[in-house]
């Protein structure tokens, strides 16, 4: 079972790195045996298939990211800072796993029914973890209610996810610089010298 489980990482890692820079597409299964040092059999014996392959890489970097926020969800803060630390948790798991993460927003169409709906379960429950923690924060003052808790934690997960986009970790901004930023951003706006009637 040792045994298993190394080819399975290594066969998981190779695939992930090559999934992020090619591309689910544009990765072959015998891309990944080559990079990989293993034979297609190996791939086919384990996973059955590509998609078998980027199922276990999902349902593997879900669990991981959905067991941290949850644990942050469930600790005995109050509700703004258990929000900053929801917040901080997330950004954290996108830096140190950024190539990763991106597999989630594959588009549809590249993914088995099977590998999308277990794509879209994992993405309801992360929503689900900032409807709640939003809602916390509005019941305690911090907010106002939100006309649609739904877009409200949409909203706060587009202002997380864009950080895939540009987050280099030889950048000039120190991480913590960032994180501060986006959750100032996402509990407050921009600054204005206009009162939302001016709009």
């Amino acid at each position: 079972m040792g045994d298993a489980t190394e080819t399975q990482r290594k066969l998981i890692e190779t695939a992930i790195e090559l999934f992020a820079t090619n591309g689910f597409k544009g990765t072959s299964i015998r891309d990944i045996a080559r990079a990989s040092g293993m034979t297609i059999s190996n791939i086919y014996y384990y996973f059955e298939s590509k998609y078998g392959l980027l199922l276990a890489i999902l349902k593997h970097l879900s669990e991981g990211l959905e067991n941290e926020l949850n644990r942050v969800s469930q600790t005995e803060l109050g509700p703004l800072e258990r929000f900053k630390l929801l917040v901080s948790t997330h950004l954290n798991q996108i830096a140190v796993q950024k190539d990763s993460t991106k597999l989630f927003f594959l588009d549809e169409e590249e993914l088995s029914p099977v590998v999308n709906e277990t794509n879209k379960q994992f993405q309801t429950n992360i929503l689900n973890i900032y409807k709640n923690a939003l809602r916390d924060l509005a019941e305690a003052g911090y907010i106002d209610t939100p006309k649609n808790l739904t877009v409200s934690a949409f909203n706060v997960l587009g202002v997380i996810h864009w950080h895939l986009r540009w987050y280099r970790p030889d950048g000039p901004l120190p991480f913590e610089v960032i994180k501060d930023e986006a959750v100032r951003f996402i509990l407050f706006g921009l600054p204005a010298n206009s009162s939302p009637a001016d709009f």
